[in-house]
């Protein structure tokens, strides 16, 4: 079971949080701060998988994006989270036209979005990134149409 995703910078800055699992505010930080340390500080030539606090940590950096995945210790596969990170990136990739920090940062409720069609309760329910895209492109379109009309009237 998934237990939170993150998406962090290259500073260490987290840009999004969404956690399957409760945690007190208190302790999210300090996990927030340690596993983050841990992940920046490795080389690229290490293997990207480390365990803190029970937790299986899985993580992928693109770009200027580090994308965390922590799942319960010995109950998910380390190479389905790193193909679920994969399938974010991608998924997002193809809604924002290749993203980054910024997209990240002035549409969050759109990435939220996205890992929220991804993963329910903790488990991953869906990979097509059709699936996936579908209601958000129809948000905007709506969006799209509610802005023409109210330019009319």
């Amino acid at each position: 079971m998934i237990k939170f995703v993150l998406m962090v910078n290259k500073q260490g800055q987290t840009r999004l949080a969404s956690y399957f699992e409760w945690f007190p505010v208190q302790e999210r930080i300090a996990l927030e701060a340690e596993i983050i340390r841990r992940c920046l500080s490795r080389t690229e030539y290490q293997c990207s998988f480390l365990e803190y606090r029970g937790f299986k940590v899985v993580y992928r950096r693109y770009a200027s994006l580090f994308f965390v995945v922590a799942v319960d210790g010995d109950d998910e596969n380390e190479l389905a989270m790193l193909e679920f990170i994969h399938s974010l990136v991608e998924t997002m990739d193809k809604y924002f036209e290749s993203v980054c920090e910024l997209d990240i940062m002035f549409h969050i409720e759109k990435a939220y979005y996205i890992v929220d069609e991804m993963v329910a309760n903790g488990y991953v329910v869906e990979n097509n990134k059709a699936n996936i895209l579908k209601p958000l492109q129809l948000m905007d379109k709506v969006a799209n149409e509610d802005s023409i009309f109210s330019r009319r009237g």
